[in-house]
């Protein structure tokens, strides 16, 4: 069995760590590994495809980022190619990208990456790849899973930031409104806004009336709490608007939004009259080390997914489904994303506790 790993999408705390479990489990089974770099471009010519094994993956459990590489414009359905006059159209590479693995002798694909990702795997699956996915993304926003790895490192990395704010607006009685990520899912900011006891959060999920953002910020001043910390998802909006957005995204990427934070601090700031600084965390979140419960979930997805492959679970996806590591049809994942829901208990407690959430 010759098997070969792709890691695609925006990269996530934990990549490595699955990759290393990936492999040393192949290993043991007495198969070759190859790794793909950049997504699929190392079968497609943009790359390469090199061999895995126990060196190559030795000490990089606990490393950020992903040995192979990766990219958020490879889809193979859709790849970008410059015209001779500088235009980029996009083209369908992926009997390409089959015929190259078929000339490797690859068996099967062991695919790792968010929503973008699954929907490549399981088109791939249609065509007849064989093809196992490992679901990651700082955003949580995969269904059928309860979180993915990357998330809580991405959580505890903006619980640090909260915590760093709530001393520096104390001091100076301000406002300050931190920008986390979570472009259609807000998953990030609620649960750090909670842990890290923010007096505001804003979500994708519930557009925000700004009145009442700043209701509950004048109500902290009459109550002598004279600063108070937002915490708002890149993909917030206000009632009746929308996203604020950082220009135009790159051919096959998908929207990039952003930007929320400023103008936000600069409303309130209007609105209220208190002094409003902002800060975005932006990729901060995707950076560094793993946490503990981080590294143990991706290796568990690795070792999982190989013993997926030997069980011929194509077009699957493992999943957390606690306590245990299921496998879960692609298919299935696809077919509704997965949304803070607002009755959940976090949600409940978050409102019980006084947190705003613009509504």
């Amino acid at each position: 069995m010759r098997i070969a790993i792709s890691t695609g999408g925006g990269d996530a705390p934990g990549l490595n760590a699955v990759i290393r479990a990936a492999v040393l489990s192949a290993l043991d089974r007495g198969w070759d590994v190859l790794g793909i770099k950049r997504g699929y471009a190392g079968l497609l010519g943009e790359d390469e495809v090199i061999a895995l094994n126990r060196e190559v993956v030795s000490g990089i459990g606990h490393l950020g980022g992903t040995i192979l590489r990766t990219t958020n414009r490879g889809n193979p359905f859709h790849f970008p190619e410059r015209q001779p006059d500088g235009s980029i159209i996009e083209i369908d590479r992926s009997d390409e990208l089959i015929d190259r693995a078929n000339e490797l002798g690859i068996d099967a694909i062991l695919t790792i990456g968010g929503d973008g990702s699954l929907a490549i795997a399981q088109k791939l699956f249609e065509k007849g790849v064989k093809i196992v996915a490992v679901p990651k993304t700082i955003d949580n926003d995969v269904s059928c899973t309860i979180t993915t790895f990357g998330f809580d490192t991405a959580v505890s990395t903006a619980i640090d930031a909260i915590d760093k704010l709530h001393t520096t607006a104390e001091s100076h009685d301000r406002v300050i409104v931190l920008e986390v990520m979570g472009r259609d899912a807000g998953f990030i900011a609620l649960y750090s806004g909670l842990a890290g006891t923010a007096d505001v959060i804003l979500i994708p999920e519930i557009p925000y009336n700004i009145e009442r953002v700043c209701d509950k910020i004048r109500s902290r001043d009459r109550a002598g709490r004279h600063f108070s910390i937002v915490v708002a998802a890149e993909g917030a909006f206000p009632l009746g608007g929308k996203e604020s957005t950082l220009g135009d995204s790159l051919p096959g990427e998908a929207r990039r939004v952003g930007g929320i934070a400023d103008a936000l601090a600069r409303e309130i700031q209007k609105r209220t009259g208190k002094e409003c600084r902002s800060l975005v965390l932006g990729h901060l979140q995707r950076g560094g080390m793993p946490t503990g419960y981080d590294r143990l979930l991706a290796t568990r997805f690795g070792g999982a997914a190989v013993r997926a492959i030997a069980e011929e679970r194509w077009g699957e996806m493992v999943a957390l489904q606690s306590p245990h590591i299921v496998c879960v049809p692609i298919s299935e994942v696809l077919k509704v994303p997965k949304r803070v829901e607002l009755e959940h208990d976090v949600m409940l407690t978050a409102r019980a506790t006084g947190i705003s959430f613009g509504d």
